[in-house]
This record gives C-alpha cells, sequence and structure tokens, in this order.
C-alpha cells in the first residue's frame, strides 16, 4: 500500500528510507505512525507521521517494515 502521508519534510532529504513502525495509533480519522530508518546515514532516526486512508487499526501495522519515498519534500510510504 503506498499513501500520500503529513510529516516534517524538514526532517528527511527527498531519498528512499527503508523503515520499520516503531509506533502506531488512531489519530482524529488517521493513524499516526513512528518509523524508525534501518539502513543508511539516518539510521535510527525516527520520523513521525499521518497516514491517512487506511484502516484505523493502529495495531496491524506494529512491526511492519516499508519504504518511505520523499519526493519534492512530500513522503509517501509503503509498509509489508
Amino acid at each position: 500500500m503506498t499513501d500520500p502521508t503529513d510529516a516534517d519534510p524538514a526532517v528527511l532529504d527527498d531519498g528512499v528510507y527503508d523503515v520499520f513502525v516503531v509506533g502506531a495509533e488512531p489519530d482524529d480519522g488517521a493513524v499516526a505512525l513512528s518509523l524508525t530508518v534501518t539502513s543508511g546515514p539516518l539510521k535510527s532516526e525516527v520520523v513521525e507521521l499521518r497516514r491517512s486512508g487506511t484502516p484505523l487499526d493502529a495495531v496491524r501495522w506494529l512491526g511492519l517494515p516499508g519504504e518511505l519515498t520523499v519526493d519534492g519534500g512530500v513522503p509517501r510510504v509503503r509498509l509489508g
């Protein structure tokens, strides 16, 4: 699944990042995710973002690996 997300674009430069979901909770009709970068020079950095348009059962996202793509400062995440 790839969805546009809300995040602070100043945190990451444009690029592709391997991530792992370390936190997830419902947030006003979306899911707030905490993602840890798992490789590269930003390994262990935590990125917070909101993912909308997805099932709101936040527990299902915990522990999933994924890929975070930042393009033009706009993050997109694909999990699973």
